[in-house]
């Protein structure tokens, strides 16, 4: 299959003063457009049953607005993305301390995350675009020197996210991609419709800001049971404590061994999008706190629930969770994981 890897200026950054890209990645199936800011996923051109084209990712027409975005639009979120309680944790019998971005709490590695830099990157071929960051020793309060690479590569209807990181220090990680995705192609229409399936038995109970309690929680008679689809207007209001204190779903799903880890299908369009990864955990977030007073593609507003996130990951606050797979990377070791979108339809 023909592939292609088109590269474009895209102003200066704010944070690095230093210039960024739009690097598209184009087959016979999908486009693909990201950018060296955050190694953010900006678009994902789909068709939909009719072999009509649309964009079904979220995101803003300019650099600028990703240098002000509070979104973390279709970014690669590190150092640990999602919560770390207090910012705070112990490692080696020390305590460390990151900013706490999304208080009382630290949010996607604190105030100036990965999100927030220019990467370098490079086309590895047609059809892959990698991105390196070094997140230096003390990085938002994180031990260690981080060298982090991000894969994106563009195989048929597949859009697949390799990563890869080392340390020279005890540190901990967490990496993940937040795209927003809503599977209409229209932004201005909610994603109550569609039905997802996700492969999980169990999920993670969280206190109200958003801190997993530590339990695993069986999903069996919850409105969080999605082992077979389920419309997620019909769970989203849904009176259950969980839902009420988080303004719909914003919650960890600890993966079972099946694939694909989701399944997510829109009736009207007839367009589907398939999860795979090698990480334990899935947030499915339902877009409870986007906001309508900013504007992105073609000046729509960000409505509530007008997106949806599927970030695969290790499960927040895993460093101060012992009973939780280990987020912690040594020096000599290698983290490395993968995650598969792959768009279809019906």
């Amino acid at each position: 299959m023909l592939s292609e890897l088109n590269v474009e200026p895209w102003g200066q950054a704010a944070l690095d003063n230093q210039p960024a890209h739009r690097i598209t990645l184009k087959n016979d199936h999908l486009r693909v457009v990201l950018t060296d800011l955050g190694a953010r996923i900006v678009s994902v051109f789909a068709p939909d049953r009719e072999g009509n084209v649309a964009d079904v990712v979220l995101g803003y027409e300019t650099l600028a607005e990703y240098d002000a975005d509070t979104f973390f639009l279709g970014a690669t979120c590190g150092r640990f993305a999602n919560r770390i309680r207090y910012g705070q944790f112990w490692l080696d019998g020390k305590s460390f301390q990151i900013p706490t971005n999304d208080p009382p709490n630290s949010l996607h590695g604190g105030a100036v995350g990965f999100d927030k830099h220019v990467w370098q990157w490079r086309e590895v071929n047609s059809s892959t675009a990698e991105f390196t960051l070094v997140s230096p020793d003390g990085d938002q309060g994180f031990p260690g020197t981080m060298q982090v690479r991000v894969r994106f590569s563009l195989l048929g209807r597949t859009l697949r996210i390799a990563y890869h990181a080392t340390t020279t220090a005890p540190t901990v990680v967490n990496l993940t991609n937040h795209a927003y995705f809503n599977l209409t192609g229209d932004f201005t229409r909610e994603i109550l419709g569609h039905e997802f399936r996700l492969a999980a038995s169990r999920f993670l109970p969280t206190t109200k800001s958003m801190i997993p309690t530590g339990e695993l929680t069986p999903v069996e008679e919850t409105p969080f049971d999605f082992r077979s689809f389920h419309a997620v207007g019909s769970r989203v209001t849904d009176p259950n404590t969980e839902i009420v204190q988080g303004s719909g779903i914003d919650h960890n799903f600890v993966l079972d061994a099946a694939q694909p880890a989701a399944f997510v299908q829109e009736s009207l369009t007839g367009r589907t999008l398939s999860v795979e990864t090698s990480e334990p955990g899935l947030q499915f977030y339902t877009g409870n706190h986007l906001d309508p007073a900013v504007r992105g593609k073609g000046g729509v507003p960000f409505g509530k629930r007008t997106g949806f996130c599927l970030e695969t990951q290790h499960f927040p606050d895993s460093p101060n969770q012992p009973s939780f797979p280990s987020t912690t990377l040594r020096p000599g070791e290698v983290l490395t994981s993968t995650t598969s979108y792959t768009f279809g339809v019906i």
